[in-house]
């Protein structure tokens, strides 16, 4: 072939223009030549030669274009040489639950909900490719709920099936409209969060009709408005022929939760798998899970005897005013006194009007802050309160009235007072990073401020103990993980001031979300993602983390979780245990206060079985979506073709690699 003579592929590439008429055609772009070459060069017989073969070129162009133009139009753009087959990788270990499930979502909108560890990430990855090849002109979208796990999962996907880099694309909100916009036209895999989806929707930015695939991560977060929701209602204005995948560890907190999920993702089936299902026990490790109830102590007694004073000083004048029905104060929660509020606005007594009905608001908003205080005292410990209670008194919260109402109550101040002897001191260290404990006295004893921080500190350092005693090379520390959980940042740092007396045996870091405002400042993406690497290759040893690191985010291999609260959400709990028992037998232990968390975390538990049982029982119990597009033409039954896929070295698109400022990162091995 003459080395001026183009490729179909370089002819065809270079000029076509999706949005213009077709090639050739006058009102076309004029195609530009191949690289290096110049008419003018050429002599006039060599020139007719080359006119001769570009006009060959064009007849080929044209009628490539028509057969692609047709194909888009029949069969909403399937592929049917390519889709007389779906690939399954056989790069893995084959696994029948991961092929079975596979085999269902191509052909069904389904909720795949497999414990974490098992591969969700591998099915949707197998979905994506199939669908990536079926339809060559369509697009595939992969969404989950932040920007580490986009980038966490656009690396995933790569490794299972090796779609060309070049064809994937990675957007968040940093990225400029314009050129999402570019990259919706040019990229035929995108990975996003649902927020950008949203905003790429309303703005026309994304060709929606165009979407074939659309995977959604963390797919119990499809409540209310949530974007995920509002992703899903704009698609369906532009078309109905898509494939939803959602993907989660556990479908809902309770059956109302999970009939949201399946209603907002039109959703037409459910993959279910818990720890105990037969299919997947010989893939996942024993996970032993123990559960822990610790008296509060008398000290922590004594503080809450005295708190509860307070809330009934302000509690009892909604009962008085027959706004708040149930009378038993010590036992209210802030969800409840929410909920007396809210049908207060909606149905508000004819004998309550102007002003009075301001100074009940008031009443509402702090008995709501003071029972929030009341559970962080429970569940956290007396430094968890103090905080909170001084971001109220210290006005960097904002909440002037009720400041005013607490100062005036005698029963209060005296309260805060004592709490204030007790650890203004510990204040600075939360607002500015734990590594001043390091700086300053060592020697001063760390207070336990509530009886379940000793017993957390026990079951650590037993932990590393005995993994010493065990293990014999010289790494044994490292070759073990623990993963703290607490709800509330200003705990994670309490916790972690505590483990930090245990250096070098015991090398602790925080991990927190990047909302900013708090009193402990947050990691951004970049930094949580640093956390993590550093996580994993034995950096630190032990992470004290709040809900950040339940979802989706690959810690790891860990060995001992230890839940320092109890959620009344079921998802909270599963989500935390799929942190351990990856490869090895892994360990949970949830630690609870007596009385009103034992009872709030054995509520959860009923919860989690009334929901399996209900999916894996009758039909009846949930309706799901009947409208499901096959995708695949009638007539056409894709057989499935196991095939090793060779991926390449996955290249991010920029390096990952940063040093953080803060205090919080400079305590690797106590320096």
């Amino acid at each position: 072939m003459s080395g001026r003579q183009r490729t179909l592929f370089q002819t065809w590439g270079s000029s076509i223009s999706r949005s213009a008429g077709a090639p050739g055609c006058s009102s076309g772009p004029e195609r530009p030549q191949s690289p290096g070459i110049s008419r003018a060069h050429f002599p006039p017989a060599a020139e007719a030669t080359e006119a001769q073969r570009e006009s060959d070129d064009d007849v080929l162009l044209v009628a490539v274009y028509e057969a692609e133009r047709q194909l888009s139009l029949e069969n909403g753009g399937f592929c049917t040489s390519a889709g007389s087959l779906w690939i399954y990788p056989t790069n893995c270990p084959v696994r029948d639950y991961q092929l079975h499930i596979a085999r269902t979502s191509l052909f069904c909108n389904t909720l795949v909900c497999l414990p974490t560890g098992l591969g969700k990430t591998f099915i949707a990855a197998v979905v994506m490719y199939n669908f990536y090849r079926w339809f060559p002109s369509g697009k595939v979208v992969f969404m989950a709920p932040t920007k580490p796990l986009v980038t966490q999962q656009i690396e995933a996907c790569y490794r299972v099936m090796g779609i060309p880099q070049s064809h994937m694309a990675e957007m968040t909100g940093s990225t400029q409209a314009f050129t999402r916009k570019e990259i919706w036209h040019s990229k035929r895999v995108l990975f996003l969060t649902p927020q950008v989806m949203v905003n790429d929707l309303s703005r026309g930015a994304c060709p929606a009709a165009e979407i074939k695939c659309l995977v959604i991560d963390e797919a119990h977060k499809a409540l209310g408005n949530y974007a995920y929701c509002q992703v899903v209602r704009e698609l369906v204005k532009y078309t109905n022929h898509f494939r939803i995948l959602a993907l989660s560890a556990t479908p809902g907190s309770d059956i109302k939760a999970v009939q949201q999920v399946i209603t907002n993702l039109r959703i037409g089936q459910i993959e279910l798998r818990s720890e105990d299902s037969p299919d997947i026990l010989p893939y996942s490790h024993e996970r032993r899970v123990e559960k822990l109830v610790v008296p509060l102590g008398e000290e922590l007694a004594a503080i809450q005897k005295a708190y509860i004073q307070v809330l009934e000083a302000f509690a009892s004048s909604l009962i008085q005013r027959n706004v708040l029905m149930r009378r038993d104060i010590p036992n209210l929660t802030k969800y409840q006194i929410i909920l007396a509020r809210d049908q207060f606005r909606k149905n508000p007594s004819p004998n309550i009007v102007g002003i009075q009905q301001g100074i009940i608001e008031g009443e509402f908003a702090i008995c709501i802050s003071l029972y929030h205080g009341y559970e962080l005292l429970q569940q956290m410990g007396m430094r968890s309160l103090y905080f909170f209670l001084c971001g109220i008194m210290d006005g960097t919260k904002g909440m002037t009235r009720t400041k005013n109402e607490l100062g005036r109550n005698e029963d209060f101040m005296k309260l805060y007072n004592h709490l204030e002897c007790m650890f203004a001191h510990t204040r600075g260290t939360s607002a500015n990073g734990f590594s001043t404990i390091q700086k300053g006295d060592k020697d001063k004893k760390f207070f336990y401020s509530h009886p379940k921080l000793k017993k957390l500190e026990e079951i650590v350092v037993e932990h590393f103990k005995s993994w010493n005693a065990q293990n014999t090379s010289e790494k044994k520390c490292d070759e073990t993980r623990v993963m703290i959980f607490s709800s509330f940042r200003d705990s994670v740092q309490e916790i972690a001031e505590m483990l930090l007396q245990h250096q070098p045996v015991i090398r602790v870091m925080t991990f927190v979300g990047h909302a900013s405002g708090k009193s402990v400042k947050g990691f951004t993406q970049k930094e949580q993602l640093e956390v993590v690497k550093q996580f994993r290759s034995g950096g630190y040893n032990t992470l004290v983390s709040t809900c950040v690191g339940e979802e989706g985010l690959d810690i790891g291999e860990v060995d001992l979780i230890i839940c320092f609260d109890a959620q009344k959400s079921p998802i909270r709990l599963v989500q935390r245990m799929g942190r351990t028992g990856r490869k090895r037998q892994g360990r949970i232990v949830v630690i609870l206060a007596e009385g009103r968390e034992e009872r709030t975390y054995n509520q959860s538990q009923s919860n989690k079985r009334s929901i399996y049982k209900a999916i894996s029982g009758s039909r009846q119990v949930l309706h799901f979506y009947q409208g499901s597009p096959r995708m695949v033409p009638d007539g056409i039954n894709p057989e499935l073709h196991k095939m090793f896929i060779t991926c390449g070295v996955y290249e991010p698109d920029k390096p990952r690699n940063l040093q953080r400022k803060s205090s919080n990162f400079s305590y690797k091995n106590g320096k």
